[in-house]
């Protein structure tokens, strides 16, 4: 098998490929004492050659994504999907806390190309287009993440805060967040509309989450929030 290690905070860690890995509130990778986080929330294991990640607990669900952005899945509650890239993002929220952790492999199963930047400068994926506008709303919440600079954790602003950080009202700030996650719902990204098809009540943490992974934003794309911008 293929050496697993697992980065987080700093520290480093390698699960035997007998063992169950466990990650959560306990266990061998003991995130936070935060409340809203699963005593176990994932495991990691080997089995049929390959490494595993599984979500073991019953509310929170995490983003996955391959180094390069290019691959993205959402962990559900009961869900596993093997890990079969040099490195592997996860990424997920307890509370107003979002969590990222990664996982490297030393021989991967499979490579990811990287990805390519369009010239023309305009932030796409799929088929969206993003304003300015609603790229600096991304970018509002997605700040203190981006400016941990590495695994760890860091608090999503609250709406409140990220429209004061834009020097827009509330209003403003709520038709903007709906305009961006309705465009991203459109294109298949899930947990940012609930069961009844109205806003999910964590779609700002959902966000956050995509938009690292994905590479959507990245810490070079900070400058823009201190840049007037037009509507």
């Amino acid at each position: 098998m293929a050496e697993l290690t697992v980065e987080f905070c700093g520290e480093w860690y390698t699960p035997a490929p007998e063992d169950v890995f466990t990650i959560g509130r306990e266990g061998d990778l003991r995130i936070d004492d935060n409340p809203y986080l699963h005593r176990t929330f994932l495991q990691i294991v080997c089995r049929d050659g390959l490494w595993w990640l599984t979500n073991v607990g019953s509310l929170l669900s995490a983003t996955v994504a391959d180094g390069s952005g290019g691959m993205q899945a959402w962990l559900a509650p009961g869900a596993q999907l093997p890990l079969v890239f040099g490195q592997t993002t996860v990424v997920f929220t307890a509370g107003a806390t979002t969590y990222e952790l990664a996982v490297h492999i030393a021989t991967p199963t499979f490579r990811a190309d990287p990805r390519t930047t369009d010239a023309s400068g305009e932030t796409t994926i799929g088929m969206v287009v993003f304003t300015p506008t609603q790229k600096a709303l991304i970018l509002a919440l997605a700040e203190p993440s981006l400016r941990r600079g590495g695994t760890g954790f860091a608090n999503i602003p609250s709406s409140a805060k990220a429209a004061e950080r834009l020097d827009w009202s509330q209003s403003k700030f709520n038709r903007k967040l709906d305009n961006v996650c309705e465009k991203l719902d459109r294109v298949g990204v899930t947990g940012l509309r609930a069961t009844g098809g109205g806003p999910a009540s964590n779609r700002r943490a959902r966000l956050v989450e995509h938009a690292i992974t994905s590479h959507l934003v990245t810490v070079d794309d900070l400058a823009l929030l201190d840049t007037p911008i037009d509507d």
